[in-house]
């Protein structure tokens, strides 16, 4: 079993800046890669930023310069720093992970998705 849960959403005026945290738990043996998505009311479910295990990342044009994905291995922990927020960052933010978890006496990849943090963005 394999929980990941967000937390660090809120409620922030435009140009302030937001924390959020996925953490992942339970019978890992590896964290691979991690996504940032963000959902905002009618509209589709969009990438923000991606780490991947060798620490590379990636970042969607909207939030190049601002945001800032980042990750702790030895705690299971990512993070997405989020500085200059604009209004039009509002959206439920979801942490999606790719991990290695045992099956048995081997390894497999799976993949798992937060609940979800609210973040909105006062103007």
């Amino acid at each position: 079993q394999v929980q990941v849960v967000e937390s660090g959403g809120g409620l922030v005026q435009a140009g302030g800046s937001l924390r959020l945290s996925c953490a992942v738990s339970g019978s890992i043996f590896r964290l691979n890669r991690m996504d940032w998505f963000r959902q905002a009311p009618g509209a589709q479910r969009e990438l923000v930023a991606t780490i991947a295990s060798d620490g590379s990342t990636s970042y969607a044009d909207s939030v190049k310069g601002r945001f800032t994905i980042s990750r702790e291995n030895a705690k299971n922990m990512g993070y997405l720093q989020m500085n200059s927020l604009k209004p039009e960052d509002t959206a439920v933010y979801s942490c999606n992970v790719n991990v290695m978890v045992w099956l048995g006496s081997r390894t497999v990849p799976s993949t798992y998705w937060g609940q979800g943090t609210q973040v909105t963005v006062s103007s």
